[in-house]
This record gives C-alpha cells, structure tokens and sequence, in this order.
C-alpha cells in the first residue's frame, strides 16, 4: 500500500509512455501495474502549495492559495495575458518572468479533435501526454509566452483549444490531414508571427500510450462520492487511468487529494 497526495502523473517519453505516480516517500511505476486491481481510499485533502489539509478550491490548492500564488495566475491558462515582457508583475515578477521568458511552443494536437495550444518548450512532449495526444505537430517557436498567445489567440476560432476528455479516453478521434491543418493555421496567424515558424515545422510527433484496452463508456470517479473504489486497470491516457468497469480516474483533476493506492493481481 502507498499513501500520499496527489499530483499529476510524471511521464516518460518510451514507447509506449511510461507513468510514475509521487506518493511522497515513494515513486510508483504505474505500467506495470496494468492488468491487476487497484485500490483508491480518499483520505482527504492537502493544497499543494501551503501544505495545509484544508480544502481545496482549484487546480489542487486551497481557495486562498488559488488566488495569491504565482502557479495559478490569469496568465497560466490565458498565455495572452502574460506581462513579464513589459517588466510588469502579475502576483510575482521574478517567477513569472522565469517562466513567461523563456522559449515558448505553438502547436496543433489531436486526442479527441484537432487543437491549438501553447507550451513552454521544456515542456515537450510531456504536455502532449498530458493531454493524450497521439499526434501533434509544432507551428511556432517564440521566445516568449505572450506571443505564444497571441498565436493561439488568433487561431481559436478555427481550431478549438480545448479536449473533449470523453472520447479521448475512447479513443475516437477524426484522421487529419496534417499538411492542410498546418497550412490553415499558418495562414491564420498575424504577419508579424510568421517568421518564428520552427525548423522542424509539418515534422508530424506520434505517441504511444500504454492501454490494453479503452472504454466503450467513459464514468468518471469522484472521490467525494465514491471514497473508495477497486476495479482492473486496463490502461493510462493523458492524465487518466482507465478501468475495465468504464471507470476513468484523472489523476490531475484530483491534484491535492490525500489518498492510499494499493494494487494486487
């Protein structure tokens, strides 16, 4: 048994990915754990960032958390809103420009759909996985955050920035024509943009996730509602665990909750 607090997958770029889950004192391989039951009790809740059982808000930290710390600035999931290239501070000027000036992706990926969003470059191919793309291909390299979103600004009303989680844990996805969709977006994007298109741009990145088998439905698990739960891990996508009874478990969704894991065949 491990107990611990949750926090999102660490993934590896193999063939197939591989999955590690911190429970503080221990690491979990998660891969080989496909194909036996696991256990989840819910023992409660630890914000992230203070480190106090209190309950949480969003993005795993309690309410007061979410609204002072750096980590969860307007910026983070709106890029167009990054300031630190004015030398202007949102919550924490020597963070965020750590993190806003740095070279930055914008990219097409395809879980669900085909969509558009922004990563740090570092962050490659781990956001990817994250989010269950099986295909992706890189538009833009930029040196900094807020013109990744501004990129990503002026493409969300031709390609969606968002996943639809269920029939990426389905695995239903429409074949792209990736040589258009790159075309399109690339005509799609302010002039002063173009320039920054990477290198390696139409290079087409595919990923492999570890799944024996995917649901035919998709039941999430809540925690609140269902403390405790066993079924048969049958595989991982993104950030999901999925479960031969068509349980799915998103492991980030649940970021900051105490809980004890188990697993035996």
């Amino acid at each position: 048994m491990f107990e611990g607090t949750l926090k999102k997958m660490i993934t590896e770029a193999q063939s197939p990915i591989n999955y590690f889950l911190d429970m503080g004192s221990d690491f979990v391989h998660v891969n080989p754990c496909i194909g036996k039951h696991l256990t989840i009790s819910h023992l409660g809740s630890q914000c992230l960032n203070c480190s106090q059982e209190l309950p949480l808000f969003r993005q795993g930290f309690c309410k007061s958390c979410f609204f002072e710390t750096p980590l969860a600035g307007d910026w983070v999931m709106r890029p167009e809103l990054s300031k630190a290239h004015l030398g202007q501070a949102d919550r924490d000027l020597e963070y965020e420009t750590k993190m806003q000036l740095q070279p930055h992706i914008l990219y097409l990926a395809l879980s669900s759909h085909l969509k558009v969003g922004v990563t740090r470059k570092s962050q490659l191919p781990t956001r990817w996985i994250d989010q269950g793309a099986h295909e992706a291909m890189v538009l833009l390299e930029v040196p900094n955050r807020y013109l990744a979103g501004v990129g990503e600004v002026a493409l969300k009303d031709h390609f969606s920035d968002k996943t639809n989680w269920r029939k990426m844990v389905q695995n239903e996805s429409v074949p792209i024509d990736w040589e258009d969709a790159f075309n399109r977006a690339l005509d799609l994007l302010p002039k002063d943009l173009k320039p920054y298109m990477n290198p390696t741009a139409k290079e087409l990145q595919k990923l492999e996730f570890p799944v024996q088998s995917y649901p035919s439905k998709a039941a999430s698990l809540n925690l609140s509602k269902t403390p405790f739960y066993e079924g048969k891990l049958m595989g991982i996508r993104g950030q999901y665990l999925l479960f031969e009874d068509q349980t799915v478990f998103n492991v980030r969704s649940n970021e900051g909750q105490r809980i004890k894991l188990g697993f035996h065949s």
